[in-house]
């Protein structure tokens, strides 16, 4: 998503910070007064979305997540407090989605070429993928809440890409917050939050990409006041076989790439780690049981879904009341 602004309120300065991080960039807007030290938030900042690639990346071998894939079963493993919230709430995304969001499908992403092992698909190690991931039950992940340690009751390869970056986004806020933050705009990669509106008094308008493979640009736009945004398509990273776009989110349901046609899934929610998750789940389910679940779940979404004709708009809760959705969700020409 790119970040779109009215001018700020005199009384506060309107500065953007940014830095690399999980091969993307992390940034935040901030109408900041001059009492804020902008040189210590950035600092923050930049060490809260460090903090979580290093905790939680599958592409680096000492992070914390591998250290628990690397274990032998059944070994109790002590894990910070930052990991184990986030595999806490993906667990439960698992169970309320009916498996659609799955952290469980790390063998498969590396598998089909996504992940640290290999670029291009491998079929044995697809097929060998296919024959373990049956094993994750929701049972085969041990959480030891109290002592704050895992361990694993079957082999498998834990994938926390789908809800990492919306917690990252979330320990931005949280930055933000402490150092006296009201008016600020925090974003990585697809996933932002909000704190307050902008200090002129008006929310933050961030624009939803259209999902075109090769190009960035909008596809609309909406508001956003102490709210997140995630969104999940298939247009950034995918296989081509034969007619077939496989995005590089994986159902574990099927042992295979999401095809769907679903081109993107945009969910709002009070965190962006639910935000992401959901956009997630979301984009696996596809567009019918998806729109079931998401209506279930009362989460408010936005899917864009292709058609022979372009893209078609299907929008629930916040995206779908036709008497305000104009103020909500406005489209370039």
């Amino acid at each position: 998503m790119q970040k779109m602004s009215s001018k700020p309120a005199a009384a506060c300065k309107r500065t953007i910070l940014h830095g690399p991080t999980m091969g993307t960039r992390w940034s935040a807007t901030v109408d900041a007064d001059n009492a804020m030290d902008l040189a210590a938030l950035n600092l923050d900042l930049a060490a809260a979305v460090e903090q979580v690639d290093q905790q939680m990346s599958p592409w680096k071998p000492n992070s914390d997540l591998m250290r628990l894939n690397s274990a032998p079963v059944d070994d109790w493993v002590d894990l910070p407090a930052e990991i184990f919230e986030v595999l806490d709430c993906a667990l439960n995304m698992r169970r309320l989605s009916t498996s659609a969001f799955d952290p469980f499908v790390g063998a498969l992403v590396d598998a089909w070429g996504f992940g640290a092992m290999r670029d291009v698909p491998d079929a044995q190690a697809i097929r060998a993928a296919r024959e373990s991931t049956p094993l994750a039950s929701h049972g085969c992940l041990e959480l030891d809440r109290p002592s704050g340690r895992a361990r694993k009751r079957a082999t498998l390869q834990v994938d926390l890409c789908g809800i990492a970056k919306g917690y990252a986004v979330d320990c931005m806020a949280t930055v933000l917050r402490q150092h006296g933050a009201r008016h600020a705009l925090a974003a990585l990669d697809g996933e932002l939050r909000s704190l307050g509106g902008q200090a002129s008094g008006e929310p933050w308008t961030v624009a939803i990409e259209r999902p075109e493979a090769g190009r960035r640009s909008v596809h609309g736009f909406i508001e956003l006041e102490d709210l997140a945004v995630a969104t999940s398509g298939d247009y950034r990273r995918y296989l081509e076989i034969g007619n077939a776009r496989l995005a590089h989110t994986m159902d574990s349901r099927r042992c295979a790439p999401v095809n769907n046609a679903v081109a993107s899934v945009t969910v709002l929610a009070r965190t962006c780690m639910r935000a992401d998750a959901w956009a997630t789940a979301l984009l696996v389910a596809g567009p019918d049981e998806g729109l079931a679940l998401a209506q279930r779940m009362g989460v408010d979404v936005l899917f864009l879904l292709r058609r022979a004709e372009g893209l078609l708009e299907v929008g629930l809760g916040r995206f779908g009341r036709s008497e305000d959705r104009s103020n909500r969700i406005g489209h370039t020409t």
